[in-house]
């Protein structure tokens, strides 16, 4: 039997404790989400309504198909900055006529849809998802252009937006645009690259300079209409390719455009899969609110994988890396999971050849996250962990199968990488609201940084000042804390979303099925060196 038990006690003082940590930061996460919705706030979204218009995530529903679900993706981008969290651009995965499409949307609610440095981060990780896993790309733009003050920080990495969108379509990948607004200066070029545009009766509003710049530029005199309108565009420029009376129109044709793309998938959807035998409600009560203490991570596994079926690989052996294989929503897996948190030279070789076999069968991997790093110390250095835990890395850099990654606890120093972090190109990273991620713990950072000052002033011949150390240890832990928490992470586009615990059999089953839209092959050979 491949089964998994479970040891979980879910009536337990123990589970009600995580469970009731869990909670508290779903709270917390819940609401910054409410902050994302809520756009620019309720003066600009009450003036957009009162403006006939339509708000982005509500042309996002209307666009996708309809009981489907929309992964939207980086929703917390900004967070912690001086811009208004989201970004003001709504990005995710949805289906538009039976195909997965990714789909961006300008919220004209924040500052009248302009770009921003964070917008301009999301959006180009929205395009590197589009364009490895090959799904058409839909842009709802209203949008008046880069927020002109910070110009120096989009203007120049700005370029790459619409690089992307010529290139995507170089590979064969659709792209699509509907402008139910601005569409002004340099976002003129988005529905000018893009294979099909649509554009809005006395709505849509394209051109690279409006009347008052052309008025600076050449002394004419014109009018939006007549320099940049929907009807010019459809009837004169040749720009706009349908020609929409109202913003539902204009989702109706776009739907209808994805309809006609003759769009196939490399992969066939798999049959109807059996869930897991254990309820995804308990996953909010497996994580520790401490993550010093440890969880088994088989827990995990077995409320995310299809019938709780797993078939572990080298169980005996690095038994602090739980590896193995499995499927989910139907697709295969090979799972790569820590149950102890800290990585031996054992896990580390199992680990290695383990993302060898995936790529030998074409199987996506999954990373689940709960390591503080490799271990240190004499006798493990004089071990190899060095040359160990480099192997594991230059497997996990060079493999070719799709990499899946789930920040569930700790996930720190170069375990951080081995697990494939952000920096190991994951399709996706998604992280639970319990997790924390640094170049070590608060209080190790602390300390480090404590013995070397304390060494430093014995150097000197000097006295050294405990109070003040005691000060300044307090103040690296607390920064290093706040820094090291999923939503300051997740601003930062560091992951593609916090997401519920009880959410990730979903939010996975989605990705795999957008991954299997592009061909899922791995590497043969081309590991380079391993040193044994």
């Amino acid at each position: 039997m491949t089964v998994l038990p479970t040891a979980l006690d879910t009536a337990g003082p123990e589970y009600a404790d995580h469970r009731a940590a869990m909670l508290v930061k779903l709270d917390e996460l819940n609401a910054e989400h409410a902050k994302v919705l809520a756009g620019g706030g309720e003066k600009y979204v009450t003036r957009h309504r009162g403006r006939g218009k339509l708000l982005a995530r509500e042309r996002v529903e209307l666009l996708v198909d309809p009981d489907t679900p929309f992964l939207e993706l980086s929703p917390l981008a900004a967070w912690g900055s001086d811009w208004t969290v989201g970004a003001s651009l709504v990005t995710g995965i949805g289906v538009i006529e039976g195909v997965e499409c990714l789909i961006t949307a300008n919220d004209p609610t924040v500052r009248g849809g302009a770009s921003n440095p964070w917008t301009l981060k999301k959006a180009l990780r929205a395009n590197e998802i589009a364009f490895a896993n090959r799904l058409p790309c839909v842009s709802l733009v209203e949008s008046g252009g880069a927020d002109l003050p910070s110009q120096k920080e989009i203007f120049i990495p700005g370029g790459a937006l619409f690089r992307d969108i010529t290139r995507l379509s170089a590979a064969g990948i659709p792209t699509v645009a509907v402008v139910f607004g601005n569409s002004t200066a340099g976002g003129a070029y988005v529905p000018g690259m893009s294979d099909h545009t649509v554009m809005i009766k006395e709505r849509s509003k394209v051109f690279l300079g409006g009347p008052p710049l052309v008025k600076m530029a050449t002394g004419e005199e014109s009018d939006d209409e007549s320099l940049g309108g929907a009807e010019m565009h459809a009837r004169t420029s040749g720009l706009a390719d349908h020609f929409a009376v109202d913003e539902h129109d204009a989702i109706r044709q776009a739907r209808r455009i994805v309809a006609r793309l003759n769009w196939r998938k490399a992969h066939p959807d798999p049959p109807a899969a059996e869930p897991p035998l254990y309820d995804e409600d308990e996953l909010l009560g497996i994580v520790p609110g401490d993550l010093k203490v440890p969880f088994d991570p088989r827990e995990v596994i077995a409320r995310l994988v299809d019938g709780s079926d797993f078939d572990a690989f080298k169980p005996l052996y690095g038994s602090s890396l739980v590896t193995g294989w499995a499927r989910l929503h139907g697709y295969p897996v090979g799972i790569l999971a820590n149950a102890q948190g800290v990585l031996f030279s054992e896990e580390s070789q199992k680990a290695a050849q383990f993302v060898q076999l995936a790529n030998q069968r074409d199987i996506p991997l999954l990373f689940l996250h709960n390591t503080t790093g490799y271990m240190v110390g004499k006798e493990y250095e004089q071990g190899g962990i060095i040359k160990h835990g480099a192997m594991m890395i230059n497997a996990v850099a060079n493999s070719r199968v799709p990499h899946l990654s789930v920040l569930m606890g700790a996930s720190y120093g170069a375990g951080h990488y081995g697990m494939c972090g952000r920096a190991y190109d994951p399709r996706f990273l998604f992280a639970w609201p319990s997790s924390k991620s640094a170049v070590m713990g608060p209080q190790q950072l602390a300390g480090v940084l404590s013995i070397v000052a304390r060494a430093s002033s014995a150097a000197k011949g000097l006295p050294y000042d405990d109070e003040a150390d005691a000060g300044l240890r307090a103040m690296v832990e607390q920064q290093i804390e706040s820094e090291s928490l999923p939503m300051f992470l997740s601003g930062r586009l560091y992951d593609d979303g916090v997401i519920d615990p009880r959410d990730t059999r979903t939010v996975l089953g989605m990705c795999l099925s957008a991954i299997h839209t592009a061909p899922v092959e791995g590497a043969r050979g081309g590991f380079g060196v391993f040193r044994m």
